[in-house]
């Protein structure tokens, strides 16, 4: 079973095709992009998704097996190991240079994939240390919000109108981006001031979650341009804001135009495995920890990445992730391909838990 959790170091691929663009100047400082984006997509178009679910005997032993979560707990160190390299790198160059760019553009994905993309696994955790790990994460996109809104808000609410991170029917990826951005982050601030005022009397306190984000920023930002400098705090801001952007780019693809029926004035239907769209195709899968199983993590939160399965009854994208968001940046051709499948999808008779 231990060889088996191995096969997720492929999401260290990325890493290593980051250091290799950080020792370059030229063009290939954007290899790491060619990577993501052409050779990954290119591969799942050849390579057979995998619907296959572990065996209860081997749910149970993969559940209780560290390695897993080692995994997990490496992206840590590393992510903070490459921020610093890469502010060592940018401050010794402006942003008029093109290694500049390609060593932002590939920060960038540092800060989506293995930054926030192992927080969100990390931040359903029980633990608080696992909890803490996850807010780290989130902190070098930026986004430390999303650790509330999306445990919180996006959880309950997914799948209706009143997610911001539910993309809409004929939504194009360019407007949800603007609508999730701001007002996920409105929302988060709504959240966090109901549990505080509800707990303390007062949503004005250093309990404020959200009061501690902005001030934590401050410092960082601050300390990025005191020990570095301007640049390298110009570049910090366009890699976090890569970050965030793959971040909403995942999260159009995962529940674009799919809702869940109001079953009275004031509820909705339970979360089900239809409500979210599902990639088992395997290159993907592994890049991400598992995230493209996101029908089964919605029905059920903190499963664990490495079990999380595949339903019968799931809606199915036709690539895997890396694929698909290229596809949302062609909104004519992102219609073109989704808009049938979502027309067959919610014409589906209701299904339940499993």
């Amino acid at each position: 079973m231990r060889l088996r959790a191995f096969k997720y170091l492929a999401a260290y691929l990325l890493p290593l095709s980051v250091a290799y663009a950080f020792t370059r100047s030229d063009w290939t400082t954007f290899s790491p992009l060619i990577h993501a984006f052409v050779t990954i997509p290119f591969l799942e178009l050849f390579i057979k998704a995998d619907a296959r679910n572990l065996a209860e005997a081997e749910q149970e032993l993969a559940r209780k097996d560290t390695v897993y979560d080692a995994l997990l707990y490496l992206c840590l160190p590393i992510q903070y190991f490459f921020m610093i390299w890469y502010l060592n790198q940018v401050s010794g160059t402006t942003i008029h240079h093109l290694e500049f760019w390609g060593w932002s553009a590939s920060m960038g994905l540092m800060c989506g994939i293995l930054g926030i993309n192992t927080a969100h696994e990390l931040g359903h955790r029980r633990s608080v240390s696992e909890k803490t790990m996850a807010k780290m994460l989130l902190m070098t996109s930026l986004y430390p919000h999303f650790f509330i809104e999306h445990n919180y808000g996006h959880h309950r609410n997914v799948a209706t109108e009143e997610d911001p991170a539910s993309a809409r029917y004929k939504e194009s990826l360019y407007a949800f981006w603007v609508r999730s951005v701001f007002h996920s982050y409105k929302s988060a601030w709504s959240i966090e001031n109901k549990r505080v005022k509800k707990k303390y009397g007062t949503s004005f306190t250093l309990k404020n979650e959200m009061i501690l984000y902005i001030l934590v920023e401050i410092v960082l930002l601050l300390s990025i341009f005191i020990i570095w400098n301007m640049t390298a705090l110009i570049g910090f801001c366009l890699a976090a804001a890569g970050g965030i952007l793959l971040l909403e780019t995942v999260n159009y693809i995962e529940h674009y135009g799919l809702r869940r029926k109001k079953v009275s004035e004031y509820r909705y239907e339970n979360t089900q495995p239809a409500h979210s769209w599902n990639s088992n195709h395997i290159i993907g899968r592994l890049m991400l920890f598992e995230l493209s199983r996101h029908s089964d993590h919605h029905a059920f939160p903190h499963r664990k990445y490495q079990v999380l399965q595949n339903h019968d009854e799931n809606p199915q994208l036709p690539t895997g992730y890396p694929g698909m968001m290229l596809l949302a940046t062609i909104p004519p051709l992102w219609f073109r391909v989704m808009n049938p499948r979502v027309h067959k999808q919610v014409n589906l008779p209701n299904t339940t838990r499993t």
